[in-house]
């Protein structure tokens, strides 16, 4: 998994510093507590926001407010 994380940044041309440990526990609570399908998407626009200039940490935030929120009705 690190070895990706390094060839995928670098391929990308990212920082290195992504915490993907974090970002794979967000994607956990979107999987078991929304649906799964919506993993890669979620993952994805908080990628938009981040860089779209929303720090790492408040996009992980929201996310998982949403997330502790969300029930079967908000669908």
């Amino acid at each position: 998994m690190d070895q990706w994380m390094d060839a995928l940044t670098r391929t990308l041309e990212l920082p290195s510093e992504v915490d993907s440990d974090t970002l794979l526990d967000v994607a956990r609570d979107v999987a078991h507590n929304v649906e799964r399908r919506a993993t890669p998407l979620t993952t994805y626009l908080m990628g938009v926001a981040v860089g779209g200039g929303m720090a790492p940490e408040v996009a992980v935030e929201r996310v998982r407010e949403l997330v502790n929120g969300w029930t079967a009705a908000d669908a």
